[in-house]
Parts: C-alpha cells; structure tokens; sequence
C-alpha cells in the first residue's frame, strides 16, 4: 500500500481484533495459559501495525523490524475454554526509536473487562541490530494513529529490581520452537519458561494477576538459559534470566504478582 493510499484510507487509531481461547490453549483449571494470552496480543500489535503501514509486512522490505522491550499485563479474570474476547490496542506515545502501545482485553459481548496491558517497542534495523528512526518510516507515518484520550487504568512497566543472592532454580537449553521470525528467542518463550518455576500445586491457590517483563538483550539458537528467583513481599517474586555457562549475560528480568485465587 503506498504512503497517498494509506492518507485516503486512514484506519481507526484503534484496532479490534477477535480470539477465541482455544481449549489446547488452557491449563487445568481451565484458563487460557498466560503466555496464549500474551501470543494473542502480539498478533493483535502485528494486524494493528500492518494494516497502517508500518508493521513488519512493509518494515521487512527496507531491513527494519520491531522488538518488544517491555511488557505489563494486569488481569482481573482470564479467558476459559472456548470463551470469545477481543483484544483492542493503540499506540499512544513515540520516541525518536520507540513506541508505548496499549492493550485491552474485553469479551466479544462487550459485557467483561478482562484486563489491560501496556508495552514498549523499540524499531531496530535488522542489519545493525542497532535502534533505528520512525521518522524514516513513511514520513513519520505513525505519528497519524497515535491515540491519547482512550484510557488503559494500568501502571507501565516499571525497573524490576532484583537482587545478586536470587536463588538459582534451573537451566534450559534453546532449540528450534523458541526462535522466532527476528532469530531470536520469542517473547512468549521466556514468559512460559518464567511461569514452569512455579508447580501446580501453586497455582491451584494462587493467580497470576500482573506480570511485568524486561527485555535487556537477545538470545539465540544454542544458548543455554539460567532462571533466577526471589521472593519480595506476599505474593510477589522477582525473576532474572540469563544465557551462558561460565561468564553469563542478563537477558531478562521478570515480576509477577499472585493474588488466592
């Protein structure tokens, strides 16, 4: 689609896209795994960027692609099996490299707010690896959908502090399923890894009503991850992931807050 074309077909700021919490999709209990939902809202920032004309379709075109660098997501009820919803998201800030765009996640109905969730996404040039300037995507395109009065009631992802003594749980090794279409490890990856340091029997009492995640530096094909934890206060833990045996490199650092469920 050409830059005129996009001017005379201008999208809402906000898009609306339909899921359906697919029962392969859900835990135990019934309730859509925390990393499908975090998938879902990926899709839904890939569809939302793409229609306007700065999404991977086009940025792969001229060696640019995004990068998630932050995420929180705060939920209230989870998705069950089969249940319809919607997920609505915006941009509603730039910076000369990034973005901060926002989630919402509603039932098709309209009649149930599940929850909210807010990110940061940095444009890199895939060449480099090195940030690069949204100014130089169709003129600054993406300054025409940004959207500033919808409300998303949640805080930003803030700085995960983490101490040096976190206990070390486990070690995993990166194979073919965790690399995604960047050439890194995904996202979404990380986050189901985060969540497999707590057992069942955990979560048959607790629920995981926020989490935040900070994506430091990337990880590859081959790399070997190391997940640390820490207990703070009642209900919340602090999670740093690295790569490496001897000499090991922060990739990830991660905060989750349980509520009984």
């Amino acid at each position: 689609m050409t830059n005129d074309k996009q001017k005379d077909e201008k999208l809402p700021k906000v898009g609306r896209y339909d899921f359906i919490a697919e029962p392969f999709h859900c835990d135990f209990q019934n309730r859509m795994f925390m990393g499908h939902l975090g998938n879902a809202m990926l899709n839904a920032a890939d569809f939302h960027s793409n229609e306007r004309g700065y999404g991977m379709h086009y940025l792969n075109t001229i060696q640019k692609t995004w990068v998630l660098s932050r995420l929180a997501v705060e939920i209230t009820d989870m998705p069950e099996a089969y249940d319809e919803f919607s997920i609505e998201t915006w941009v509603d800030g730039t910076m000369r490299s990034f973005t901060s765009r926002n989630f919402a996640v509603v039932a098709r109905d309209g009649k149930k707010v599940y929850g909210y969730g807010r990110s940061i996404w940095a444009l890199i040039d895939t060449q480099t690896r090195r940030p690069a300037d949204l100014q130089s995507i169709h003129d600054g395109l993406i300054l025409e959908y940004i959207e500033t009065e919808k409300a998303c009631p949640i805080h930003n992802p803030g700085r995960v502090k983490i101490d040096k003594d976190a206990t070390f749980v486990r070690s995993c090794d990166t194979y073919y399923n965790d690399i995604d279409v960047n050439g890194h490890v995904n996202s979404v990856k990380y986050i189901e890894h985060i969540l497999d340091l707590f057992n069942l029997e955990w979560y048959r009492s607790n629920f995981l009503k926020r989490m935040e995640i900070s994506y430091v530096a990337e990880s590859h094909l081959g790399d070997r991850l190391n997940f640390y934890k820490q207990s703070n206060n009642d209900g919340e833990y602090c999670v740093s992931v690295t790569k490496g045996d001897q000499e090991e490199v922060e990739v990830v650092r991660c905060l989750l807050y349980f509520s009984n469920s």
